[in-house]
């Protein structure tokens, strides 16, 4: 795989796959997907609190592409990593304004991760959707609705 494969090719691959241990393997088949976070970026200030493992997770606006949001991302933990690839394919190259709009929580139950993440991964998981809100709760407060 090149690059992280779009979310409604994710939800299918779920779809299709019938049971959780293929599942889990594929999870990690998509976090071998996610372009590498090159270790200077790996800083205090891009950690995820909250996970088992340890996230890096950084964000920001493209100015040059109407103000879609970029992530880049990293986890020490091959399942965590995985979960960086279902994230980014949510939200990376949308509009703030998509982002704010997007039930990400449906999404993960549609996908039936809930019952099947450890309560850290959860928040884990959590924590990183929060950041990309802030991020577009915070360029609409600064008047850049994009």
């Amino acid at each position: 795989m090149t690059g992280v494969p779009p979310l409604d090719e994710i939800i299918e691959t779920f779809e299709v796959l019938d049971d959780w241990e293929n599942r889990f393997e594929y999870l990690i088949d998509l976090g071998k997907t996610v372009p590498i976070l090159p270790l200077s970026e790996r800083t205090e200030d891009a950690r995820v609190h909250g996970c088992q493992a340890q996230v890096w997770l950084r964000l920001g606006l493209d100015d040059q592409n109407d103000h879609r949001i970029w992530i880049r991302a990293a986890s020490d933990a091959h399942i965590v990593q995985g979960l960086i690839a279902i994230v980014m394919a949510i939200y990376a190259g949308r509009t703030t304004n998509e982002a704010r709009t997007v039930d990400a929580e449906a999404i993960f139950r549609k996908l039936d991760l809930e019952a099947h993440l450890s309560g850290t991964r959860r928040n884990g998981l959590a924590a990183m959707i929060a950041r990309v809100r802030n991020l577009a709760a915070h360029q609409t407060a600064v008047g850049g609705d994009a």
